[in-house]
C-alpha cells in the first residue's frame, strides 16, 4: 500500500481548495498552488474565496494546523493532484472547442518538481485523450523521467485521470461519500491513483482505463443534458401550442416508465453547459443527439428574453423583477447562469426598469453592474414589478404570498408559482 505524506494540488478553485483542505484533514501535508495571488493570500489567512457550507471552519482548521500552505510555486510533493479549469472557447467560426491551456500549463508547472516514484492525478473535466497528452508533455519536459506512455507499468512517473464528481452546495460531502472514477493509464497507475483517494474517499473506487474514464464522466453530464434539453423543447412546444407545459409533465409522469424532468430557463454551471461540447468537437459526426441538446439548451434563455420582450410592449414604463441570477437553486454560483444572460440582455436593451434579486450574493457580477444594475430587496421588487420573472426557484423564494403576484404579470420559468 502506497504511503503518501505530502501532495500538491494545483488550483485552488471550487474542487482543488475543497480536496486539498480534505486531504489535510486527514494528516496530509497539502501545497496548494493557484496562480491568482489573492487566492492564495486568502487562503493562507484560513479563509476560502467563495462560498461553501463548512469549508470556512475547514480551511481555517487545516491552515492553523499548518497541514495546508497555499503557494504560487509547485514544490516537490509525492502526489500532485491537478484541479484547473477546461473552459470552452469559441473558433473563428463559432465552434464550441475545449480550452486545455490551464491543464498545459499545470504540467509544465509541476514538470521541474517531478522525481521518480510521484504520481500525478488529473481532475479537470477534459476531452478524451487528455490524460495521454498530459503525459507526453511531462515525457517533453523531463526527458531524464520516463513516462506511462513509454515504458508502461516499468514507468517512474504514474499517471492518472480521476474526474470529480460534485454539487455546489454538497461539496464537503461529495468529495468524501460519492463513488469515484478512476482511470490509469496502466494498472499500476490506477491501482496508485486508489490508494490516494481512499486516503478521504469512503465511496467505492472504480478503476478502468484513462480514455474510459475521460468519456464517462463527459457522459454523465451528456446525459442529463439531453434529458433537461427534452422538457425544454416540451416547454417552448407547449408555449407554441397553448398547453400548460406543468400539467403536461405532471401528467405524463404518471406512467411508471416516465421521468421527464422540469424545464428552465438553460443550463448553468461548470459541468451541463460545458461538457457535452466536448463530445461534440471530438467526433461531431455521431454526436448529433448530443450536439442537438446542447443548442435547444443554449437556445432557451432567448425564448425567455423575447417572452418577456413581448408582454413588456403592452407597458408604456415597464419594471422587471427579476428574482435569482444563481444557474441552479439555493447556491451563489453564477458561472454559465442562464438567468445572468438574460438579466444582462434585457438591461442592454432596455427592456424596461430591471429590478435584480438574488439572496445568494453581496455584489452584482461587473458586468450587471456596469449596466447601472443593482441587488434588490425581495419585497421592495415584488410590490413595484409590472413584470414578474422568476429564474431560480430558490427556497426563500418559494413561501410568496400568491395574492402579491395576482395582478402582475409572472413568467416562472421554473413552474413554482
Amino acid at each position: 500500500m502506497d504511503s503518501f505524506h505530502r501532495i500538491a494540488v494545483i488550483g485552488l478553485g471550487y474542487v482543488g481548495l475543497p480536496t486539498a483542505a480534505i486531504f489535510a484533514d486527514n494528516g496530509v501535508e497539502v501545497i496548494g498552488v493557484d496562480v491568482d495571488p489573492r487566492v492564495t493570500a486568502t487562503v493562507n489567512s484560513g479563509r476560502p474565496h467563495f462560498g461553501e457550507p463548512d469549508l470556512d471552519a475547514l480551511v481555517r482548521r487545516v491552515v492553523e494546523t499548518g497541514k495546508l500552505k497555499a503557494t504560487a510555486t509547485v514544490a516537490p510533493a509525492e502526489a500532485f493532484i491537478i484541479a484547473v479549469p477546461t473552459p470552452l472557447r469559441r473558433t473563428a467560426e463559432g465552434a464550441a472547442m475545449p480550452d486545455l491551456s490551464y491543464v498545459e500549463a499545470a504540467a509544465r508547472a509541476i514538470a521541474g518538481a517531478l522525481e521518480p516514484g510521484n504520481l500525478v492525478v488529473l481532475e479537470s473535466t477534459s476531452p478524451v485523450g487528455t490524460t495521454e497528452r498530459l503525459a507526453a508533455l511531462l515525457a517533453e519536459c523531463r526527458p531524464d523521467l520516463t513516462f506511462p506512455h513509454q515504458y508502461r507499468e516499468m514507468a517512474m512517473i504514474q499517471i492518472a485521470y480521476c474526474p470529480e464528481r460534485v454539487l455546489p452546495g454538497r461539496i464537503l460531502d461529495e468529495v468524501v461519500n460519492n463513488p469515484r472514477l478512476i482511470g490509469g493509464m496502466t494498472r499500476r497507475c490506477a491501482q496508485r491513483a486508489a490508494n490516494l483517494y481512499k486516503i478521504v474517499v469512503k465511496g467505492a473506487c472504480q478503476t478502468t482505463d484513462a480514455r474510459t474514464a475521460e468519456l464517462a464522466k463527459l457522459a454523465e453530464n451528456a446525459y442529463r443534458d439531453v434529458n433537461i434539453a427534452f422538457a425544454n423543447e416540451l416547454s417552448v412546444l407547449c408555449e407554441r401550442l397553448r398547453v400548460n407545459v406543468w400539467e403536461l409533465i405532471r401528467l405524463a409522469n404518471l406512467h411508471p416508465r416516465v421521468n421527464i424532468l422540469r424545464p428552465g430557463p438553460g443550463v448553468g454551471g461548470h459541468c451541463i453547459a460545458v461538457d457535452p461540447w466536448f463530445i461534440a468537437a471530438a467526433a461531431p459526426q455521431q454526436a448529433r443527439l448530443i450536439r442537438t441538446a446542447r443548442e435547444v439548451n443554449d437556445a432557451k434563455p432567448d425564448f425567455v428574453y423575447n417572452k418577456v420582450k413581448e408582454r413588456a410592449k403592452a407597458l408604456r414604463e415597464p419594471v422587471i423583477a427579476c428574482f435569482g441570477l444563481a444557474y441552479k437553486k439555493d447556491v451563489g454560483d453564477l458561472r454559465e447562469s442562464p438567468a445572468v444572460a438574460i438579466v444582462r440582455r434585457l438591461a442592454a436593451d432596455g427592456i424596461g426598469e430591471i429590478l435584480v434579486v438574488e439572496p445568494h450574493i453581496r455584489t452584482l457580477p461587473a458586468e450587471l453592474a456596469a449596466l447601472g444594475l443593482a441587488l434588490s430587496d425581495f419585497d421592495e421588487a415584488l410590490e413595484r414589478a409590472d413584470i414578474v420573472l422568476l429564474l431560480v426557484d430558490h427556497t426563500s423564494f418559494m413561501h410568496v404570498d400568491r395574492e402579491r403576484l395576482k395582478d402582475k404579470i409572472l413568467i416562472d420559468t421554473r413552474g413554482a408559482w
